[in-house]
């Protein structure tokens, strides 16, 4: 289903000379910056224009957005009860989907699917925004379907069901490490004795390196980072962080983190010397990175009055400092090299009803723009804010979607946005929206 909103609403997705990509979760370095310029500095009144809507199923994947084409994938549910419980599994009956749109006017261009049962908690879908690469769409289901497809066409061109091939226990989440492209390899996390983290040929999916032991994998997608003079692959887990090469998986270093439930969700974040994770019940972590080694140094330990530990979105880091919600719903902001807790606030999920806290394990999906910052909250509302370690400056708010699924009770949109050809395009359980951004 699609409802275009007027000649004018379709005029203004006139695409830019060079228009930007998002290929991949949280944008074309996965740092969530934007470097599209013309962009609003304020919302319209009557909020900004939606462009289309198309009619899609459940699932917690955002979307990507590449040459024009946008690929997005969800669950298709077909029997089952598949109303959430946080520590039990439910059985489904369903399908996998992946869509590709065209950008322009949200026309599916081509669709592939296969039959999925699900035995996870939170069933609503998959967990992982589509990888695009070299002309090839890269998905990884709820349950470890992994698949590579043609970009244009939709044709599958190999597939590998990830628990199945290294004996790995389902994750109570289901899979939702984003897979990391790095060279000719596409780095996954996979779970099993000796493969918590596999690298596999991106051409034909045959494996080329394994790594790594743990008695859950989490949630976390595989990060790279440079520092110690050397490229390494951060992997935070459900036991704690550990760092390999790239190219062979060899080990470089480890430290214990564990977090509750094995909710190791967050990509860890870096600024200069520093890196931090964090996770369920306030376990977090600052280390410093050695700059002539691959190796790192505990300076913090997160408490209950230091440090920040997301559960659900990943935090931005601007000049040493980290802005994101931490495990207890509210914004924070957290000084990196010290842990130290400088301001926080409910606003960005609660609006100006900020005496209330934010709901627990709470999501803002922050991507920046210039000098401020696009904040996207699990109650639909697109935000313009500016950041500082002094305080929370919100400029303008608009809705861009209904929370429709369940979470902890409540409704929420748990799915990271893409930017792209001056747009946004988000998703919930029910539709994917593609509003434009552009400056009048």
């Amino acid at each position: 289903m699609i409802r275009c909103y007027s000649i004018l609403a379709l005029a203004v997705l006139t695409l830019p000379a060079v228009a930007a990509d998002w290929p991949q979760w949280m944008g074309p370095n996965r740092d969530d910056i934007w470097t599209e310029a013309g962009i609003v500095e304020n919302f319209p009144a009557n909020g900004p224009i939606v462009l289309w809507r198309h009619a899609i199923h459940g699932g917690f994947a955002g979307p990507a957005v590449v040459k024009a084409r946008v690929y997005v994938t969800d669950y298709l549910r077909m029997a089952g009860d598949d109303q959430p419980n946080p520590t039990q599994r439910n059985e489904l009956q369903g399908r996998e989907r992946i869509h590709c749109l065209d950008a322009r006017t949200g026309i599916e261009l081509w669709k592939h699917e296969y039959d999925c049962a699900y035995t996870i908690s939170y069933p609503a879908g998959p967990r992982c925004t589509p990888t695009v690469d070299d002309g090839r769409v890269y998905s990884l289901g709820a349950m470890g379907d992994l698949l590579c497809l043609d970009a244009i066409s939709g044709k599958l061109i190999w597939s590998k069901n990830l628990p199945r091939s290294y004996g790995a226990a389902m994750p109570l989440w289901g899979y939702a490490g984003h897979p990391l492209i790095y060279g000719d390899l596409l780095i996954c996390m996979a779970g099993g004795k000796g493969s918590a983290v596999v690298a596999l040929n991106k051409q034909t999916g045959q494996e080329v390196w394994k790594a790594l032991s743990t008695s859950e994998i989490g949630y976390s997608p595989p990060t790279l980072i440079h520092a110690g003079q050397v490229a390494q692959l951060i992997i935070f887990h459900g036991e704690g962080l550990d760092s390999v090469n790239p190219n062979n998986g060899m080990s470089y270093w480890s430290q214990p983190l564990r977090t509750a439930y094995s909710m190791a969700i967050m990509a860890p974040r870096t600024d200069g010397d520093f890196l931090f994770a964090g996770g369920h019940s306030g376990a977090s972590l600052g280390l410093r990175l050695d700059p002539a080694k691959p190796a790192v140094t505990k300076v913090w330990q997160g408490s209950r009055t230091i440090g920040l530990a997301p559960v659900s979105g990943t935090p931005f880091v601007d000049n040493g400092i980290v802005y994101g919600i931490d495990g207890n719903g509210l914004f924070r902001a957290m000084r990196l090299a010290t842990g130290e807790r400088l301001w926080a606030t409910a606003k960005p999920v609660n609006g100006e009803d900020n005496d209330r806290r934010g709901p627990n394990e709470g999501a803002t999906f922050v991507t920046k723009n210039g000098d401020r910052f696009f904040l996207f909250g699990e109650n639909g509302d697109l935000v313009i804010a500016r950041l500082s370690s002094e305080k929370y400056d919100e400029i303008s708010r608009a809705k861009l979607l209904d929370p429709v699924g369940i979470g902890l009770g409540r409704k929420i949109v748990w799915s990271h946005p893409a930017y792209a050809d001056r747009c946004v395009f988000a998703r919930n359980d029910q539709e994917i929206v593609c509003v434009s951004l552009a400056a009048e």
